[in-house]
């Protein structure tokens, strides 16, 4: 009944390409839009997660020389720096190359509880965790009553 009166013959085929076409527009953008959102593809690709005691913060980046990262933090900011290297052959002819190579860095505003002091970080199987403990004075702490 409905797909005589509205001309439709019953395939979503039209629904299917108009849905693409909203993906392709909104692939154009970043995922998010607050104001340190990035671009799709930024590298390295970073997870961060909250604890009541521990930050975590995951960074995905196959293929690095951990000798070769600069972390440091300072005033609240955590900055990852560095480079990565991929061999190029030279009598290879590219048609699309996704993995990123050159210089990168990252800077994530962590919260203010954040201890400076109390920082660490490991490069396991592609992924450098690093795990940022909150300050003792801003956990919470039961108080005794008299």
């Amino acid at each position: 009944m409905f797909g005589t009166l509205m001309g439709f013959d019953g395939s979503l085929d039209e629904f299917r390409r108009l849905q693409e076409e909203i993906d392709k527009l909104f692939d154009q953008w970043p995922a998010t839009t607050g104001v340190r959102s990035v671009a799709r593809g930024t590298f390295p690709p970073i997870n961060v997660g909250a604890t009541p005691d521990p930050v975590e913060v995951y960074l995905f980046a196959a293929g690095l020389d951990p000798k070769k990262l600069d972390l440091s933090i300072q005033q609240n900011l955590l900055t990852l720096a560095g480079a990565r290297e991929l061999p190029d052959n030279g009598a290879a002819t590219y048609y699309r190359r996704e993995r990123f190579a050159g210089e990168f860095r990252r800077v994530l505003t962590l919260p203010d509880d954040v201890d400076p002091d109390q920082v660490q970080a490991r490069y396991r199987d592609g992924v450098l965790q690093i795990s940022l403990k909150r300050k003792e004075s801003s956990k919470p702490r039961a108080i005794q009553l008299n």
